[in-house]
């Protein structure tokens, strides 16, 4: 067997949060680590604990308790008392190679790798200066944009080698000046063990318990909530559906709900609707066995979308806006809608919750899509390799 390799792994954010970007960083590591890396995980002070999960917070902020995604202007200190932290773990740990995740992490990562003299792999999951501008954070064509365009192609520039959560974020890098020898798409994937469909028992005692209908197609949706997931559009396609008379109800499951369950009222489809707030990681392919359609109407051309892999693995046909990123996971196995037309999202899904054979059909192809090209066992062996072509290239 080769040699362990040390790694230390930078997450600036509150691992673990039960969303996206922290089950790709959960996974990765748990795929790593029977492959033969020693990591240590460096954090924020919130998040939920994991058992046996070698993690490193940084000191309690008790005026910060931020758990949902979105940029925001504490995070200067906070990724100070990170790279603090950092260094502290690294005096320790001796890592060969540092893995930064998200920009911020690559930004301290490009510091530590100095001190530290070992090469930096960066995880990135999007633009920074795209997601800053989707979230309402900096306003398009501004001059705090382009300070941030400025930014992120130093980051760029200053990993020795990037991994992209989509194929379509290479394409980007490259014209942005990145050699195309220094980047490859490392697409999420998903535990298809963990992720499967659920017994029929359990599922049908969840849905008494969550008082869903019985006789109503119900279509999931499993995420961040907030308008840059489209959870907006999701309402309005829900209204749009009633007053055509489609006979639907639409279960809504992740944080924060801040707003939403008014916006349901002001659509006239809170009857038609199900909240259950946070859904803790574990619980996930259960409570989305629930459901007949699951949907994802992110707005986002070139973002990952890590959910539509649980959505796979569960055997759950989809919804989505047609884009590089989501026909790159699902390929033929959804229903596309044309990006932002709310219609059209509407039309797709009611077509798909009114055929039962195409449901079957799609559930079928996607499942088993999810075990033969989605699995994270294949994306740890291939993030090894990477690890391994940096340290021999010193």
């Amino acid at each position: 067997m080769s040699e362990p390799i040390k790694v230390l792994v930078l997450a600036p954010t509150p691992f673990f949060a039960d969303r996206g970007c922290h089950v790709r960083i959960l996974e990765e590591a748990r795929a790593l680590i029977p492959l033969g890396v020693e990591l240590r995980l460096v954090t924020y002070h919130i998040g939920r604990d994991l058992p046996g999960f070698p993690i490193d917070r940084i000191p309690g902020i008790p005026w910060y308790g931020k758990l949902e995604a979105g940029p925001s202007w504490h995070k200067p200190y906070l990724d100070i008392l990170l790279l603090f932290k950092a260094w502290r773990v690294a005096r320790s740990l001796k890592p060969q190679l540092i893995h930064a995740h998200l920009h911020e992490g690559a930004f301290i990562g490009a510091f530590l790798k100095m001190l530290l003299r070992v090469p930096m792999v960066f995880d990135c999951q999007g633009s920074l200066t795209g997601e800053i501008t989707d979230h309402g954070f900096v306003k398009k064509g501004s001059l705090l944009q382009k300070c941030f365009q400025m930014l992120e192609r130093w980051i760029n520039r200053s990993s020795d080698f990037i991994v992209t959560s989509a194929g379509p974020t290479v394409d980007l890098l490259v014209q942005d000046g990145v050699p195309a020898g220094k980047v490859q798409a490392l697409i999420d994937g998903v535990d298809t063990e963990s992720f499967a469909p659920a017994p029929r028992a359990e599922v049908a005692a969840l849905k008494e318990r969550l008082g869903l209908p019985a006789r109503r197609p119900v279509v999931g949706y499993l995420g961040l909530l907030n308008s840059y997931q489209g959870v907006d559009l999701l309402l309005e396609a829900a209204a749009l559906l009633k007053q055509q008379g489609a006979n639907l109800h639409f279960l809504i499951m992740g944080f924060p709900e801040g707003g939403y369950r008014e916006k349901a009222e002001a659509f006239g489809v809170s009857d038609r609707v199900t909240f259950t707030g946070r859904i803790p990681y574990d619980q996930a392919p259960l409570y989305l066995s629930l459901a007949d359609v699951a949907v994802s109407p992110k707005i986002s051309l070139t973002e990952a979308n890590g959910k539509l892999f649980n959505y796979l693995a569960c055997g759950l046909p989809s919804v989505v806006f047609d884009t590089p990123v989501n026909r790159e996971i699902l390929g033929e196995t959804a229903l596309y809608a044309k990006f932002g037309d709310v219609g059209e999202l509407a039309y797709a899904i009611g077509r798909l919750a009114g055929d039962r054979e195409l449901r079957e059909e799609l559930a079928r192809e996607g499942r088993e899509k999810a075990v033969k090209e989605h699995s994270w066992q294949a994306r740890g062996k291939t993030l090894v390799g990477i690890y391994r072509k940096l340290l021999k290239a010193r």
